[in-house]
């Protein structure tokens, strides 16, 4: 789907482009399968600013997206509707089902309305359906991949976005993730066949700051601007170095170069290659 250039009409609109939503067939969501969604500002249960710079935005109407189907297996469903959704960088497809259910799923690429899709063991291998990836052919491109049995699809779950299924050691089967990074699931876990729809998500320009706000994204300060009670590098005359010996976060702690993974995990020896490392400039 082709990104739109916006006309420099001014500084604002010089850089920015928008998504072109011409694929979308509604612009409602179905009322039975949306609801409110609650500002949290990235506020903890005890009111306590847990995550910065997080606040205002439009408001957004959550969509309720099937991520495991397993209760439709076996059921084929017609695609009603190709939609957008705040709350995600992918599309959103509206599935009626045969038995006359109807439930959101992720829009994989090339799924148009009318299409059929259906969720079983073993099934047809075309975009939209999901089976149990000890059927999926070696070499194709998965997404919205089971990692738990009985949890639904946790990852390759954003736009553009698709694993490949490399091989398979029983009980598991090996998938290299968008990351590069090459680990085993169980092989009775479910995924969809596919690439998550609007893959040109990473080509828009936000272009201004008041976008950002429309998000519900607050500015962000850099340390060395506030007071030294706010931050470690603060204080100075103006813009002066931060004076330490590495940077720190505003908690004192080192902000650069520190391990985030926790050691010991269960899902260690599950992965057989690391992710690959981004090359610092």
């Amino acid at each position: 789907m082709p990104v739109i250039q916006q006309k420099p009409t001014s500084n604002a609109r010089r850089q920015m482009t928008i998504a072109d939503f011409s694929a979308l067939t509604k612009k409602r969501p179905e009322k039975r399968l949306s609801r409110g969604k609650q500002r949290i500002s990235g506020r903890n249960n005890l009111g306590r600013v847990t995550v910065r710079h997080r606040g205002g935005g439009h408001k957004r109407l959550l969509r309720m997206i099937d991520f495991k189907q397993v209760d439709k297996r076996g059921i084929v469903g017609k695609v009603a509707a190709i939609e957008y959704d705040p709350n995600r960088s992918a599309y959103i497809a509206l599935i009626h089902y045969v038995d006359g259910d109807k439930r959101y799923i992720l829009a994989p690429g090339h799924l148009s309305v009318g299409d059929e899709v259906v969720c079983a063991e073993r099934t047809k291998v075309k975009p939209g359906n999901r089976m149990r990836l000890e059927h999926v052919p070696v070499g194709y491109r998965i997404y919205n991949i089971e990692i738990q049995l009985g949890r639904g699809g946790q990852i390759v779950r954003s736009a553009g976005a698709s694993a490949v299924l490399v091989g398979f050691d029983a009980p598991f089967a090996i998938i290299e993730l968008p990351s590069g990074e090459v680990r085993k699931v169980r092989q009775e876990c479910f995924a969809s066949i596919g690439s998550v729809s609007n893959p040109d998500h990473h080509l828009i320009s936000i272009g201004k700051a008041g976008r950002m706000r429309w998000m519900g994204r607050r500015p962000q300060v850099l340390g060395k601007s506030m007071n030294p009670v706010d931050h470690p590098h603060g204080g100075g005359e103006g813009h002066s170095p931060i004076g330490l010996k590495y940077p720190k976060t505003p908690w004192g702690k080192h902000a650069l170069g520190v391990k985030t993974r926790r050691p010991h995990r269960r899902s260690e020896s599950l992965i057989i290659r690391r992710r690959a490392k981004k090359k610092r400039k």
